[in-house]
């Protein structure tokens, strides 16, 4: 006779081995309204805490619109439906925190090089945008004025 304590099959979320470094697909059983839905959250797994205890967690993250969002599941929570393993990679340590300041590195890297193109701030190149689609607008409204005085030509010689 088996004493069930969760309503999650542990030995099944045990054999998963989630490990730093894979790309995994969580899916996460979300109420509203009195409906229940699942949504998924895919990303890098940093870190797995606790080993294979009942409070075992692991932490996931991804970048959505240039913003780092990470979110740390417990293994055994009955509200992960599954978990889907995308991707393994092989890696040096156990903690992959280093990969925040990486990202960070990377979007200061890109500002230098825009700052080297001579545009400085985000309000910059707004302006830019702007003058440019301005001068654009100015061509098509002479064309277009180009184009009605021939047409006018044309009927008055008819």
């Amino acid at each position: 006779m088996a004493i069930h304590i969760s309503p999650v099959n542990m030995e099944d979320r045990k054999r998963i081995g989630v490990q730093p470094g894979d790309t995994v697909r969580v899916w996460q059983k979300i109420q509203e309204r009195g409906k229940t839905r699942l949504q998924a959250f895919e990303g890098l797994v940093l870190a797995r805490k606790h080993g294979n205890e009942p409070g075992a967690t692991f932490t996931v993250r991804r970048v959505t619109g240039n913003v780092g969002v990470e979110k740390v599941f417990p293994l055994y929570s009955p509200m992960i439906d599954r978990i889907e393993i995308i991707k393994r990679s092989k890696v040096r340590r156990a903690k992959l925190y280093y990969i925040r300041e990486k990202a960070a590195r990377e979007i200061k890297r890109q500002m230098r090089h825009i700052k080297m193109m001579g545009l400085s701030t985000a309000s910059d190149i707004a302006e830019k945008e702007k003058e440019t689609k301005a001068e654009q607008e100015a061509e098509e409204k002479a064309e277009s004025s180009e184009i009605e005085s021939k047409s006018e030509e044309a009927v008055k010689k008819e």
